[in-house]
């Protein structure tokens, strides 16, 4: 009897243990054009009055991934500042069929760069490989983004959340990041509040500046 009692109380751990393991995977992580993240000291996060949110996510969702995005900079030392030339731009992957509008109509308007209009293109550099999905940035990546730059093939799956970080007064891509997969068993559910910062923090995870010591032992 005391056998059996401890091979459930094992049992009961090891699932405890591999539900507590992130089911979060990171698909890619870069910094561009050499930059040194550490110079930079202030932040902000686009916010959707600059943009348009991807289709199927609600304020609710856009917040907490702010949120979550907020707390990782700011244990990183940063200041969020509505005025810094540093933007976060936060980009999903969703599914093509949600799009109405004709591709030619969504191209990003030339000339500087002003609050993006709401019927913007959504992809950068160009359409995904698809067919099917397609990553939808909040901000046209098209202001920054080199049309050289390396494809990563990986976003291009339903659910993929991607983190943008840009240097808006030279229009450079510093840093980019990106998670999969935000919704929850593969379809148009968006994760919990755990979940999302969870997701973020994934994020984070090759983030080039660390966090600071008094925050260290807090992550796991």
């Amino acid at each position: 009897m005391k056998f059996k009692k401890s091979l459930l109380a094992m049992t009961v751990l090891m699932i405890m243990g591999l539900s507590s393991c992130s089911t979060f995977s990171l698909v890619n992580s870069e910094v561009y054009n050499n930059a040194n993240l550490a110079d930079f000291h202030t932040f902000r996060i686009i916010t959707p009055g600059e943009g348009k949110l991807p289709p199927g996510m609600e304020l609710v969702t856009y917040y907490n991934i702010a949120a979550a995005i907020r707390e990782q900079m700011v244990e990183r030392g940063y200041v969020e500042d509505p005025s810094s030339p540093i933007v976060i731009n936060i980009g999903l992957t969703v599914k093509n069929e949600v799009y109405t509008e004709p591709i030619s109509s969504l191209a990003p308007p030339p000339g500087p760069i002003g609050p993006p209009p709401m019927n913007w293109f959504p992809y950068g550099p160009g359409p995904g490989p698809g067919p099917g999905f397609a990553p939808w940035f909040m901000m046209p990546r098209s202001y920054y983004w080199n049309p050289n730059a390396q494809v990563v093939t990986g976003i291009y799956k339903e659910g993929v959340l991607t983190m943008d970080i840009v240097d808006m007064a030279d229009k450079l891509a510093l840093f980019s990041s990106s998670v999969a997969t935000i919704l929850e068993n593969g379809d148009s559910q968006f994760r919990n509040l755990t979940g999302i910062a969870q997701a973020v923090q994934t994020l984070f995870e090759k983030y080039p500046v660390p966090l600071l010591p008094q925050y260290r032992n807090q992550k796991k």
